[in-house]
């Protein structure tokens, strides 16, 4: 037995991996355990280490520093891919008004976590109320922003050692879930929802986003396009379409710029929301019409783009209409977009396109359509731009009235340069794609690291801090940083602006980057509303949430 009390007391290389593998794997299992509902998911890695490190077992602060500090960066890298290819097409139409309602949540949270640090008259320190900040909003990319922005400050001399502020995060975190689901709940008691007018509601509205393929069949009937080709038309109309399919005295055809239209023909166009009805008024008149018949002739298909070189290229350049080709909508990341010429292609995307056999087989070669491609990992990219991340995080920025100059370090460095590089990758031919599997489970072994490595950390003075006077000061103070703001912006959201209850559901728990809260809005929703809310606020709630954490260390210390 010797050799397991040396394994489990000594701290060796199998030691330290021994203590990572247990807190994370029973972390991870008992994060999965539901609460009146309601789950913390891989936060329990979080408790477990606390636990761990409450009964004595260390980790050399070198390594576990390092292992906080690389698992922090692959998850906020991580999450820096996803969110790049939606981060700027966010703040467009509506999504301006949710972006500017999540935004506030964020700000009075600040505002909240300021209040409270002087109506104590400075007893807490700041630093520690931006550890219950973190955690009264379920953000632990806030908190390990807060902790580089510490470090940063012990290094200059400015302080002379770090306080643990995940002691914070970790006894406000609890109720900071619970209080998001809470006030969501009383502002349904509030304004007396009724999810059946909700529903109604939400299916009378037109779709949020305009720039969504419409797919319609038309009957030409018109004077103005009666025997002028599509390019003419084009011109013409001043709108975006795509003719997939004609049919013209009884034949099938796929029609190009020179395919001339007339009266009586049938005709399949794929356009916007936006586009549809003005379409329809120039063109004809909407029909039913069954195009089964045409597959005999023609075939549409999914093609996936797996060719490195096409990254960066525009639909337009590829001249698929050479090939007797139509191409109607690109599929990326679950959304589809028009096909548009100028619209920048990356690996990945899923090309619609229609023709027959055999000029799509010559598309499939083109574009590549090798599934098992996709499969690959891109290290290339994932390096470079944590390469690019630390070195951008490590420029200091001057802000007038700062002790000393503001660092975006390991945590806003590396997600800046994510969102720039999921969004402008293809520019520098960086292949940014990986599955939505490899992109969790990247994430997943980050945060899990981070928080493993906090836990162990703060476990021996954890049960001394909850049991104190302070401990329920922070609890306290965490829940009304928790639910002030969420109340404020929801009851503004549902009184003046009149938003949709589901659609306010899915914006609150964006602004709180809280998946458990997302979960629980789902299931009473019973649609994606409350989705596509959350993912059109989340990459800038992130992303402030990251970078105000800093602010108020480098501000207040």
């Amino acid at each position: 037995m010797e050799w397991l009390i040396s394994l489990l007391t000594k701290e060796s290389i199998a030691h330290i991996i021994l203590l990572y593998s247990f807190v994370i794997a029973i972390g991870v299992m008992l994060g999965k355990i539901k609460f009146f509902g309601i789950s913390l998911g891989v936060t329990f890695v979080l408790f477990v280490g606390i636990l761990v490190g409450h009964f004595g077992f260390t980790v050399p602060d070198e390594v576990l520093h390092f292992i906080r500090e690389f698992g922090l960066i692959l998850f906020i890298f991580s999450i820096g891919l996803q969110v790049g290819p939606s981060f700027f097409s966010s703040f467009k139409k509506g999504g301006m008004k949710q972006n500017l309602l999540a935004a506030s949540v964020v700000l009075l949270g600040v505002v909240v976590t300021i209040g409270l640090y002087y109506s104590f008259g400075g007893r807490i320190p700041m630093p520690m109320f931006v550890g219950i900040l973190s955690g009264a909003v379920t953000n632990t990319p806030g908190l390990g922003a807060a902790q580089e922005a510490l470090r940063q400050l012990h290094d200059a001399g400015q302080i002379t050692e770090i306080p643990q502020i995940a002691l914070g995060y970790a006894v406000a975190y609890p109720l900071g879930v619970t209080g998001i689901i809470l006030s969501l709940i009383f502002l349904r008691v509030i304004f007396k929802v009724s999810f059946d007018d909700e529903t109604k509601k939400l299916n009378e509205m037109k779709s949020e986003s305009l720039d969504t393929p419409k797919i319609i069949t038309i009957k030409v009937q018109s004077k103005a396009i009666d025997g002028k080709n599509l390019s003419q038309i084009r011109k013409l109309i001043g709108r975006q379409f795509v003719v997939s399919r004609l049919l013209s005295d009884g034949i099938f055809s796929i029609p190009n710029g020179k395919t001339i239209l007339k009266n009586g023909d049938t005709a399949l166009i794929v356009t916007t929301e936006a586009d549809a009805e003005a379409i329809i008024a120039f063109t004809g008149d909407m029909i039913e019409y069954d195009w089964k018949e045409s597959d005999n002739k023609m075939i549409s298909r999914r093609i996936v783009i797996t060719k490195g070189v096409i990254n960066g290229k525009t639909l337009g350049s590829l001249k698929l209409r050479s090939v007797n080709v139509n191409c109607t909508r690109i599929v990326r990341a679950g959304f589809d977009l028009l096909a548009n010429p100028d619209l920048v292609l990356q690996v990945g995307d899923r090309v619609v396109v229609v023709g027959n056999a055999e000029s799509i087989k010559r598309v499939e070669e083109m574009l590549g359509n090798t599934l098992k491609r996709l499969d690959e990992p891109h290290m290339i990219t994932l390096f470079i731009g944590i390469f690019l991340g630390i070195i951008f995080g490590s420029i200091p920025i001057f802000i007038p009235g700062m002790p000393m100059p503001v660092k975006l370090g390991l945590a806003g460095g590396p997600l800046v340069i994510a969102i720039i590089l999921g969004r402008f990758g293809f520019k520098l031919k960086l292949i940014t794609y990986t599955t939505q599997s490899a992109n969790l489970m990247l994430r997943e072994i980050g945060i899990t690291l981070f928080l493993a490595s906090v836990g162990l950390a703060s476990g021996g003075k954890f049960v001394e801090t909850v049991i104190s006077s302070n401990g329920l000061i922070w609890v306290m103070s965490g829940f009304l940083i928790t639910t002030l703001p969420l109340l404020i912006v929801g009851f503004i959201g549902r009184k003046f602006m009149k938003m949709n209850y589901f659609n306010l559901m899915g914006l609150l728990s964006g602004s709180m980057t809280d998946p458990p809260a997302l979960a629980y809005s789902n299931a009473i929703a019973g649609n994606d509303a409350p989705s596509i809310s959350y993912s059109t606020v989340y990459p800038l709630t992130m992303f402030l949430r990251v970078i105000l954490a800093q602010i108020l260390i480098l501000a207040f210390v």
